[in-house]
């Protein structure tokens, strides 16, 4: 067994591939299916780590014959392995920018509505023009999302937020301004008016988001200021499901008018006091990568207008 000591580089010769190894075992938690993540055999890359480890002179994971687990040495080197990856790949995609090359990584972020951008096209769009970025996706709340860009952890993010709020931290740009609708199901006794107002609305039963997120707030503030409360029975983080659960009669819902064409099963009614979002684009105000600058200019962003 090794004996732990403070983990320090004794000979300067840490590879960037062995971290890579760590990585992949720590998020796969398995020597085998990190080693097909990595197109290597198993026994390549658990000799890279033992070497690895040697050289720390901690042991990074606990090995038994169920699992693989990180140790408290590897919890502590897993996030400086993911930074030192980063910044590598941040500096190949500099070195390639300054000879007229976007590459390196793109990660977008986004909300489950986002209407403004069609953002599959856009990513359709930039891939073709910049086919040697490797595009990662991410569907999350526009508070979680902020802050993944503000940590560099995302490259750009869509948000949807209240009218009241604004993307901090982060440099922004508004997209599109958009009013929520009533979402009811197709034999719903309000399916066949044209407008309804809030307070007819706060008698029925609610699928909403989670409460403390973006989307949810802008309908509970509106409620609020009419000094209206309501009954959210059902609590989800997916548009779609959301109109699925209308669609069985568990309750209504209250969407971006923009995005509840693309529903199906439900009715769409217009709140005559309806609460406003605005769609924002966001990404890093201090390190831009390459390839977000790319995008950027793919969706046609004025970035040297973009503010906190």
């Amino acid at each position: 067994m090794l004996v732990t000591a403070p983990i320090s580089i004794h000979d300067g010769s840490m590879e960037l591939q062995q971290m890579r190894y760590v990585i992949a075992v720590a998020e796969t938690n398995s020597f085998t299916r990190a080693a097909e993540r990595c197109h290597v055999v198993q026994s390549a890359l658990s000799h890279q780590i033992a070497r690895l480890e040697q050289e720390l002179g901690a042991r990074l994971f606990e090995r038994t014959s169920r699992r693989v687990r990180l140790t408290p040495a590897g919890a502590a080197f897993l996030p400086a392995a993911r930074q030192c990856l980063e910044a590598a790949e941040r500096a190949a995609a500099e070195v390639a920018a300054a000879v007229g090359e976007v590459r390196g990584r793109l990660a977008v972020g986004l909300i489950p509505t986002v209407a403004a951008v069609d953002v599959p096209a856009a990513l359709r769009d930039f891939r073709r023009q910049y086919p040697h970025v490797r595009i990662g996706l991410r569907v999350g709340a526009s508070e979680d999302l902020t802050e993944q860009v503000e940590q560099g952890i995302l490259d750009v993010a869509f948000l949807g937020l209240p009218t009241t709020a604004r993307p901090r931290g982060v440099a922004s740009h508004e997209l599109a301004r958009d009013r929520l609708v009533a979402v009811v199901a197709p034999d719903h006794p309000l399916a066949g008016e044209p407008t309804v107002a809030l307070r007819t609305l706060s008698s029925e039963v609610f699928v909403d988001l989670p409460a403390g997120t973006a989307g949810r707030i802008q309908s509970d503030q509106a409620f609020a200021a009419a000094g209206l409360s309501r009954d959210v029975a059902f609590e989800v983080t997916a548009a779609d499901f959301m109109a699925r659960l209308v669609e069985q009669g568990l309750g209504i819902a209250m969407l971006p008018a923009a995005y509840a064409p693309q529903l199906t099963g439900v009715t769409t009614i217009e709140v005559t006091d309806a609460p406003a979002r605005v769609e924002h684009v966001v990404w890093n105000r201090v390190g831009r990568t390459p390839a977000a600058t790319a995008f950027l200019a793919v969706l046609d962003v004025p970035t040297a207008l973009g503010t906190e």
